[in-house]
C-alpha cells in the first residue's frame, strides 16, 4: 500500500520521500520565503545540486567542515568492477572525487557572482539540496540530504544588517502567527568549526542568531562580513571594496517537522494555518 499523507517514507532516518500533503506543505512554506524575499526586490537564481570540490574548497569548507562534508566520484570501469557490494562501492572501484555535495545554499550566490562587481543593496533567493554527514539522523528533524531556502543580501554592510534585521522581524511575526513561539539564540558561524579560533571569536561577537522550536533550529540569520566577498573576488560596483553579505536561512523540511508536530501529523491542516499565518504576517 502506498504511504499515507501523514508518512514520510525512505532510507532510514537520514532519507525521506515526502508524499503529496507534505510535498504541498514544503512547497507553500517555500512561496511564503521566497516571497518575501521577492517583495524586497531580491532576484531569484537557480544553483545546481553538487560543486567542483575546487569551489567549495575556497570557503574553507574541507578545512573547517571535514566531518560534515559529502563527496562524489565516478566509476573507475578500467580496474574496478563496476557493481556494488553490500550496498556500496568498493573505494578501488571509484575515481578521485572531484564533486562536492554543498551543506549550505548561499554557496551558490557567491561563486554565481564571483569576479564581478554588484550594486551595493544587492539582493538574491535561492534553494538548494544540501547535505551533512550528522553523527545522527532523526527524520524531518535532521536528514543527510535535506532542502534550504535562502535570501543573501551582497554590498555594504549596512546593506547586509538592515537585511537580517527586516527578516528577522518576519520571521518572528510569522512565528507568532503560527504560534510558534520561535527563540532567538546566538550560536557558532556555520561556516567556522565548533572548536576552531573563529568559533571563539564568533562566540564573543555572535555572527549568526538561530531560530528555535524547542531544541530545533528551524531558521537562521548570519553576518559573513567579506568573507566571501574575497573569497570570490567580488566587489562594490563604485569601489575596490569587496562585498559585506549576509544571508537569512529557513530549513525547509525542520519547518516541516514543527509544524506537523503541532497539528498532530495533519499537513492539511498545517497547510491551512501556514496560508493563514502568512496573510496576517504580510
Amino acid at each position: 500500500m502506498p504511504p499515507t499523507t501523514q508518512q514520510a517514507v525512505g532510507a532510514g532516518d537520514a532519507l525521506v520521500i515526502l508524499p503529496p500533503d507534505q510535498t504541498d506543505l514544503l512547497k507553500e512554506l517555500d512561496a511564503v520565503f521566497s516571497g518575501w524575499g521577492r517583495a524586497q526586490g531580491a532576484r531569484e537564481i537557480l544553483p545546481p545540486p553538487v560543486y567542483p570540490v575546487g569551489d567549495l574548497e575556497k570557503f574553507d569548507v574541507y578545512t573547517n567542515f571535514p566531518h560534515l562534508a559529502l563527496v562524489g566520484a565516478t566509476l573507475d570501469l578500467e580496474t574496478g568492477s563496476g557493481k556494488p557490494s553490500a550496498g556500496g562501492f568498493d573505494p578501488g572501484s571509484l575515481r578521485g572525487a572531484r564533486l562536492g555535495l554543498p551543506h549550505a545554499t548561499c554557496y551558490g550566490a557567491y561563486l554565481f557572482h564571483e569576479n564581478s562587481r554588484v550594486p551595493d543593496e544587492t539582493l538574491l533567493t535561492l534553494v538548494n539540496r544540501c547535505f551533512r554527514n550528522e553523527e545522527r539522523y532523526g527524520g524531518l528533524r535532521r536528514l543527510l540530504s535535506f532542502q534550504m531556502r535562502e535570501i543573501v543580501a551582497l554590498g555594504t554592510y549596512e546593506h547586509t544588517q538592515e537585511t537580517i534585521a527586516r527578516f528577522t522581524e518576519r520571521i518572528l511575526e510569522f512565528s507568532r502567527a503560527l504560534s510558534l513561539g520561535l527563540d532567538k539564540v546566538a550560536a557558532t558561524d556555520p561556516f567556522f568549526q565548533n572548536d576552531g579560533g573563529r568559533a571563539l571569536l564568533a562566540k564573543l561577537s555572535p555572527v549568526k542568531y538561530e531560530f528555535q522550536a524547542g531544541d530545533l533550529a528551524i531558521a537562521s540569520v548570519n553576518t559573513h562580513r567579506n568573507f566571501f566577498g574575497e573569497r570570490c573576488n567580488i566587489r562594490r560596483e563604485d569601489s575596490d571594496e569587496h562585498v559585506y553579505t549576509s544571508c537569512v536561512a529557513f530549513g525547509l523540511e525542520r519547518w516541516l517537522a514543527v509544524l506537523l508536530d503541532q497539528y498532530d501529523g495533519d499537513a492539511r491542516k498545517a497547510l491551512a494555518a501556514v496560508r493563514a499565518a502568512a496573510g496576517r504576517a504580510s
